[in-house]
């Protein structure tokens, strides 16, 4: 099925996503038709105005669920799916109350607003199921061969088997079989998962794939992300890319401080009386002290005191050694596991964006001793402190905070080699999504102190894991 209708993929989104969002926008209408058109100040639009209101209306909404994800219908989970839809209505639907009381000079009434809200929530909901199994009907999951290398490659079937709606692995091959045997085996699946395999043979693998016409998924090394930001150089007639070493221009600099500064004041405002009522919070649970200041590296691995509400008891780290969060952390507190779960914890870092330490967009600060650890197996770490570190970012957007390290510098590098203003705007919009989702501050397990994971590759039987998940599920995906 999927070969039949995966020309056609692209197509079929448009439609769903077309149908979304004039399903919103038709609610919408209906309510500045009946609701807010007779409270302007000119009393009533004539009809390019309401079409203007309602067009203008429709692209905000095509812009917030574009930015938050709620079109990728059968590429997110539902769940995330319905979470988008609620965040792109409420934001839509916030800026044109604002609007509309702008063109009534006056303040109104928001009661057919908040009613609004909660119909497109309905018809999110209802919607986002009748899409999803739609989309699931026509495009089954892909038949999967994992080529996995000498790295532990288990917690990657793992994830992939967390979606198996989309992907499903159903065999695995080492690449040291070699490329004949990879490709005599590869016939029988519709595509292949290349791992964090030596670049010369994945690169074998991934020409082969190539010529045959074959889905490839692969996983980029550092030296690949860090061409993702390159220059193409067309001067000779042998093409080049230019890599120039360097994070952000003078120029970029110069304009993500200005965006700090013009975003932090207002926000230091508004999340004043929250911090009041979370200091006084803390400060009631065990009358220690409210603020938890700990020394964390920035740009260069310049050393600061990152401020923070504390959420753990007082002396979590009483001998000295620098411990992550573990899931199910005896040491946080009832007020502390509230306030770490709607970030609240981190609202105190404003400050040291306004200072000059931290910027709202960039790379999580390390604790220096943390960094050394990561340092003895991944020297490259230290790629990521060529920009300001950041209260949020696009490690922290899409990762976890138990997200291992390799992965979380590959994520960090693609930002760097990618930085652009519109990235910075999305990934602030996109924190609000990610303070929703419980998994985003899931801890390390028990045995851990960094997000590093000791697992030996010889313990591991790629085919066997994948062999006993097939079996798991009836020996079938679906």
């Amino acid at each position: 099925m999927n070969r039949n209708y995966d020309p056609y993929k692209k197509t079929i989104l448009f439609f769903l996503s077309l149908i979304s969002i004039l399903l919103m926008t038709a609610v919408f209408a209906y309510f500045w038709y009946h609701t807010y058109a007779e409270t302007m100040y000119v009393y009533r639009f004539y009809r390019r105005g309401n079409y203007a209101m309602i067009g203008l209306y429709a692209l905000l909404l095509y812009f917030f669920s574009k930015m938050y994800g709620a079109l990728r219908i059968g590429q997110l989970r539902r769940v995330e799916v319905v979470l988008s839809h609620f965040l792109s209505t409420f934001l839509a639907n916030f800026v044109m109350y604002i609007i509309i009381c702008l063109l009534a000079f006056g303040f109104v009434y928001p009661g057919g607003m908040l009613l609004m809200q909660l119909i497109d929530f309905v018809i999110a909901a209802v919607w986002t199921v009748f899409a999803s199994k739609f989309y699931n009907r026509i495009f089954q999951p892909w038949k999967i061969l994992l080529i996995y290398g000498e790295r532990p490659a288990a917690d990657l079937v793992y994830k992939v088997e967390a979606r198996r709606d989309k992907y499903a692995i159903y065999g695995a091959i080492h690449v040291d079989e070699g490329i004949e045997a990879i490709a005599e085996k590869v016939r029988e699946y519709q595509a292949v998962i290349i791992g964090d395999v030596p670049a010369e043979q994945r690169n074998e693998v991934l020409k082969y794939c190539y010529g045959q016409g074959i889905r490839a998924y692969v996983m980029p090394k550092i030296s690949d992300i860090v061409l993702m930001g390159a220059d193409q150089i067309h001067v000779f007639d042998t093409p080049f890319m230019l890599s120039k070493g360097y994070a952000l221009s003078f120029e970029q600099r110069f304009g993500k401080r200005a965006i700090d500064l013009v975003i932090t004041i207002p926000l230091l405002i508004i999340t004043l009386p929250f911090m009041l009522l979370t200091a006084l919070a803390i400060k009631l649970q065990d009358g220690g002290p409210v603020l938890y200041r700990q020394v964390r590296c920035t740009k260069d691995n310049r050393e600061f005191c990152i401020i923070k509400f504390r959420s753990m008891v007082v002396g979590a780290e009483q001998e000295g050694e620098a411990v992550l969060a573990r899931e199910r952390d005896g040491r946080i507190t009832p007020v502390g596991r509230f306030i770490r779960a709607i970030r609240l914890d981190e609202l105190p870092q404003l400050f040291n964006v306004l200072k000059g330490d931290m910027s709202l967009v960039g790379p999580r600060p390390e604790r220096p001793e943390i960094i050394a650890k990561y340092q003895e197996e991944m020297p490259e770490f230290s790629f990521r402190t060529r920009v300001k570190a950041g209260m949020t970012g696009f490690a922290q957007i899409y990762g976890k905070y138990n997200t291992v390290p390799y992965d979380k510098l590959k994520l960090d590098l693609f930002y760097i080699e990618n930085y652009s203003f519109w990235m910075d705007l999305k990934l602030i919009l996109m924190t609000v999504k990610t303070v929703l989702k419980k998994e985003a501050t899931q801890g390390v397990e028990e045995d851990q102190t960094t997000a590093m994971r000791e697992v030996a590759a010889a313990e591991e039987n790629v085919e066997q894991i994948v062999h006993e998940i097939i079996l798991e599920n009836g020996g079938d995906h679906e």
